[in-house]
């Protein structure tokens, strides 16, 4: 096992199987064996209009299978209505705490009646089945709400991260050709105001098609309202209907678009469906988390990822459980901020990320042991590889050395959870630092380059053999692009573009991104839209950015940049391209450092060689520079990034 160092099985196992539960193995022989029939079982759980056809229907083409393709139902209809209707009508659904201490408490009838008011209000304004949403909220209750009610008119909604600026705001609502925006005045982190209506009116200055913009109330700061087109969100609620009829959507309707960074500057826009991304929500959420209608659940994510769209929204609403949703960071005013809502709610459950549980073994142990943290009965990970070392802590300094961990691995593309533990099923031994085994109706492997399977403790690239619910359905507005990218280097097969490799035991072990992504604390930004970024300065001729490796953003960007003649390399214009970044896409993309070099590694077909420069920043051997194009371009690097080392030592 020399890629990675499997370490000894913890003695901490699942709790004993409940009763009637087949074990693992078997559940998943049979969702594999038997697609339709399983999955018809697990639809048969949730409500639909009509049930037509079969559950799977195999294709011939990418992504070579449609699921519930003729049913008919609505997710914000599973979500609320099934629960109003029922003993969960005044059950919570949200605990919600600002930053700033604030705090509300949402029923399931709350929701109900903020959605209906909400969908009742876009309607009015001329939104129709089919017609785009741009999201771009903080965590504030209504963003959620926001959601459920596009879903409840059949309407498509895109939520952008709010940290994003204008610039790729912009990208984003012109690719989707949205109709409609909801943002809000501002919003706070670490104490400070956060202006967020200023950089949507920037975004609409670069776009056509958004006929209404509608702005929550937040942070009450100062925002300028265009007449005619800004509404301000309590406005329409005030006025809004009661009900609103949840459109009957079919099952390969669209019901959100989700744009993650790729291998080209463009932004991809994920696009799921609404009844398999419905059921697979649902699903995952039960058998992942084994949620019970006592818990208090809570997913650290922010809504503007597919973890938040899936594990704050969409699984536990229509699972029916309630769930504490947080605005601030982990770490304000003080390090113990999470502990202490822990606490303070009794969360049962949570679910976060391995930059973050590095994060807070940084601070130190002793901020979670000022807590009572007992309430708590299951840890999750997610975003990223997990290292052994953060596994231990978060066993130990949060769990308590009695709090089994699920290590989920999954991504935007696939709707939810694919790999991952599963407790009160079969009780397996955990290993820190492997996402274990595949769920019901993942029928995952690990490949070589030439499509077979590798041998145990050999690295490959991992593959999904075949459809699964939660897999999304396109990519918006470009087919060609969603099978070349997924589906052309093993034909018939999705490649998920992570290294990864499987055990004796046939663990999974996920080894990071194989394409040119980054993952800087669970973020992924793709290394053109920064090279992109920096070129469109007037002084950078070429520009090239890798990941390198951090102890708690697992990786940062490094840039290289060839400048143009007549500009000369000083510090005013390292900080001016810094900011060249942090205001076309974002403070998280921020280069760590930027170097200025005379010429890139190149290949004679004038490829840029990342894992040169990586190779070069991380310390280690370059490898193999036959194909380079010229040699000196390596030593040229080794100097600047050996040079800037001893200037800061000094």
């Amino acid at each position: 096992m020399a890629l990675r160092e499997i370490l000894p099985t913890t003695t901490m196992i699942f709790p004993e199987n409940r009763a009637n539960l087949k074990t693992l193995a078997e559940i998943h022989r049979e969702s594999l064996e038997k697609p339709d029939a399983f999955w018809r079982k697990v639809a048969g759980e949730l409500f639909w209009y009509e049930k037509n056809g079969p559950a799977f229907e195999e294709m011939a083409q990418p992504p070579y299978g449609r699921w519930f393709p003729q049913w008919k139902s609505n997710i914000s209809y599973n979500a609320l209505d099934r629960h109003v209707s029922g003993p969960k009508k005044n059950k919570v659904a949200y605990y919600w705490e600002g930053e700033n201490g604030e705090k509300r408490t949402l029923t399931y009838n709350d929701v109900y009646q903020e959605v209906n008011k909400l969908a009742s209000a876009l309607k009015k304004l001329g939104v129709k089945e089919g017609d785009r949403i741009t999201i771009y909220l903080p965590m504030i209750p209504e963003l959620p709400i926001s959601m459920l009610a596009a879903t409840r008119i059949g309407a498509i909604h895109s939520v952008i991260f709010a940290g994003f600026t204008a610039q790729s705001i912009a990208n984003r609502i012109e690719d989707s050709k949205s109709k409609v925006v909801i943002t809000a005045d501002g919003s706070f982190r670490k104490g400070k105001t956060l202006d967020l209506k200023p950089i949507i009116d920037a975004a609409l200055k670069q776009t056509s098609g958004v006929e209404k913009v509608i702005v929550v109330r937040r942070a009450k700061n100062q925002v300028n309202m265009e007449n005619g087109r800004d509404l301000w969100y309590h406005d329409l609620i005030g006025s809004g209907e009661v009900y609103v009829e949840p459109e009957k959507v079919d099952g390969m309707h669209p019901s959100f678009i989700l744009y993650t960074s790729g291998t080209t500057g463009k932004p991809k826009g994920t696009t799921h469906s609404n009844a398999g991304y419905m059921t697979w929500a649902y699903y995952t959420q039960k058998a992942v988390f084994d949620v019970n209608d006592d818990d208090i659940y809570w997913c650290t994510a922010d809504i503007g990822w597919i973890t938040g769209h899936t594990y704050i929204v969409y699984g536990p609403l229509v699972r029916g459980i309630t769930s504490l949703m947080y605005e601030g960071t982990p770490d304000y005013p003080q390090p113990d901020r999470w502990w202490d809502l822990v606490e303070k709610y009794k969360v049962t459950i949570i679910y976060t990320s391995p930059t973050a549980i590095r994060m807070h073994m940084k601070f130190g142990e002793q901020w979670a042991q000022k807590h009572n943290l007992t309430s708590l009965r299951l840890l999750g990970s997610v975003g990223e590889p997990i290292n052994p070392e953060a596994w231990k802590w978060y066993f130990k300094n949060i769990g308590r050395e009695k709090t089994p961990i699920v290590d989920t691995w999954w991504q935007t593309e696939t709707g939810g959870i694919l790999i991952s533990p599963q407790p009160g099923i079969t009780p397996i031994p955990l290993k820190p630092g492997s996402a274990t085994m595949p769920i019901a109706g993942v029928d995952a492997d690990v490949y070589s380059e030439n499509g077979a399977p590798t041998k145990a403790g050999d690295k490959g690239y991992m593959v999904i053999k075949r459809p699964w619910p939660g897999q999304f359905m396109t990519l918006w507005h470009d087919p060609e692009k969603f099978k070349q990218v997924y589906f052309a280097r093993f034909p018939g097969i999705y490649y998920a573009g992570d290294y990864a490799m499987k055990d004796d035991d046939g663990y999974f072990w996920l080894l990071g991104r194989a394409d040119e992504v980054l993952k800087v604390a669970g973020h992924r930004i793709g290394t053109i839209e920064l090279e992109d970024s920096l070129i469109s300065h007037p002084a950078v001729a070429e520009s090239a950015v890798i990941g390198k490796s951090d102890p708690v953003k697992m990786e940062v960007p490094v840039a290289f940049v060839v400048l143009r003649p007549g500009f000369a390399p000083t510090p005013e214009l390292k900080k001016e391209l810094s900011n060249q970044v942090r205001n076309t896409i974002g403070p998280i993309a921020v280069p760590e450092t930027i170097y200025f070099v005379s010429k890139l590694p190149k290949t004679r077909s004038a490829k840029i060689m990342r894992r040169v420069m990586k190779a070069v920043v991380e310390n280690k051997s370059v490898g193999d520079v036959t194909t380079i194009e010229d040699e000196t371009s390596v030593e040229e690097m080794k100097n600047a990034y050996s040079g800037l080392q001893a200037e800061m030592k000094s």
